[in-house]
């Protein structure tokens, strides 16, 4: 059973836990009580699970779905609001709009002027040079540097990133088979090689090389004498080109979760684990507690429902 992979997830004073098709929420009431609630794991069906280099993209669907649902219901319930109540559809999909706009603006859209700006002034080559997409990058992983830092400043998220500390620790501890005590956990890393952290900045690096070798192809196939339509018409690539380059970050992960002990694997996830350092926090004795009963609840219930 160690050998499979469990999921996390930190929320508002909780932990979210993925184990099979099963997930569980585990969140610390203001009255110090823990709150445990399973349920399944909503996907988009299995038919694309075995599609590499796709499936990387719904999953990511899968994981903003599950995630903004867990949020929601771990804010209600740690601040002792009505805990009943569920998302609407509705309000999933204008959540994850808005979870995407925002991501697409400021990680695609705002390091494309940026490097639109250089090129103007001379230090960045034009949309067919290799200059021009690593000044993209270098742009995106700044923002990216500095929006994590910018929200590790506020307490609430500061605390978030303690209960992130604690979910990676437990997982050590699940899949390395030892019984989940507080001295058994304790003793871990909060680093953790399969972290979204990770995925993110594989995204990132993946999405540098992607667009310097698809997009010159396209703009010469399209051939735009339009300046402001050739950028527009690169945007909208960008995004599309989003698709496959989570497909392959997802597969980098999950190597790097099967392979962790390689020193290969250790080196190209040495970004990820540096990152790590400001999205984790080191966990008390109460925040593991937590994790540890959502990783009891999803496990209990995927080893009953199989």
């Amino acid at each position: 059973m160690a050998k499979e992979f469990v999921g996390g997830q930190a929320v508002m004073e909780g932990v979210m836990m993925r184990f099979r098709d099963w997930l569980s929420i585990a969140i610390r009431t203001p009255k110090g009580n823990i709150v445990v609630k399973t349920q399944k794991w909503w996907t988009l069906g299995k038919r694309w699970q075995k599609l590499k280099f796709i499936r990387g993209f719904f999953v990511l669907l899968e994981t903003l779905v599950n995630g903004i649902k867990a949020l929601n219901y771990s804010a209600k319930v740690a601040f002792e609001e009505e805990s009943g109540e569920e998302l609407s559809p509705g309000a999933i999909l204008l959540s994850m709009s808005l979870a995407i706009g925002f991501a697409v603006l400021l990680f695609v859209i705002l390091p494309h002027l940026l490097s639109f700006l250089l090129n103007k002034i001379g230090m960045a080559g034009n949309l067919h040079s290799l200059s021009f997409h690593l000044w993209d990058g270098l742009f995106k992983l700044i923002l990216f540097l500095g929006y994590i830092l910018a929200i590790s400043l506020i307490p609430d998220i500061k605390r978030v990133f303690e209960y992130h500390g604690a979910e990676h620790k437990t997982i050590y501890a699940f899949e390395n088979s030892l019984e989940l005590t507080y001295d058994n956990i304790k003793q871990f890393s909060r680093l953790h090689p399969r972290c979204g952290t990770s995925f993110l900045l594989f995204v990132l690096a993946i999405s540098v090389f992607i667009f310097a070798f698809i997009i010159p192809i396209f703009l010469n196939l399209f051939n735009f004498q339009n300046t402001w339509l050739r950028h527009l018409f690169t945007l909208i690539l960008k995004i599309i080109l989003m698709i496959p380059i989570s497909g392959i970050a997802y597969e980098v992960i999950k190597l790097a979760g099967q392979k962790e002990h390689t020193w290969w694997c250790k080196v190209l996830c040495l970004p990820g684990l540096f990152f790590q350092f400001i999205t984790t926090k080191e966990p008390d004795g109460k925040q593991i507690e937590v994790a540890v009963a959502a990783l009891k609840g999803a496990l209990e219930k995927g080893n009953y429902a199989s």
